[in-house]
């Protein structure tokens, strides 16, 4: 998955935003003014994604590619070093996860108009 294809498959989900709040060289994707999803524009070598605490720690034991958040609070977010042998469907079922999670914590009224 290159960064167009990443980009588009999270702009494709429902209330999606793409900001550079942290300078012009990382994209950061959040619904709900939360984020679920940050790259580097200029490597993509890696993208953070947040997870549930216990898989995280599953996945970082059962992957090389899966390490603790970047900068990030890692009880929360993994760090996923992307063109390391991480599948495209992997990396779409770790943004998919990381998407659900932080739309399943906003508001109910926030939710409802997701869909």
């Amino acid at each position: 998955m290159n960064i167009e294809e990443f980009r588009e498959y999270c702009l494709a989900k429902p209330g999606t935003t793409e900001e550079t709040p942290f300078g012009p060289d990382n994209l950061v994707f959040k619904v709900g003014g939360k984020m679920y999803a940050l790259i580097d524009i200029e490597t993509y070598n890696s993208a953070n994604l947040k997870c549930d605490p216990e898989r995280a720690i599953q996945l970082r034991e059962a992957h090389d590619y899966v390490l603790p958040g970047y900068h990030m609070n890692k009880k929360h977010w993994n760090t996923v070093l992307i063109g390391t042998g991480i599948s495209v469907r992997q990396l779409q079922e770790l943004i998919d996860h990381s998407y659900d999670l932080v739309r399943a914590s906003l508001p109910k009224a926030v939710q409802a108009e997701l869909q």
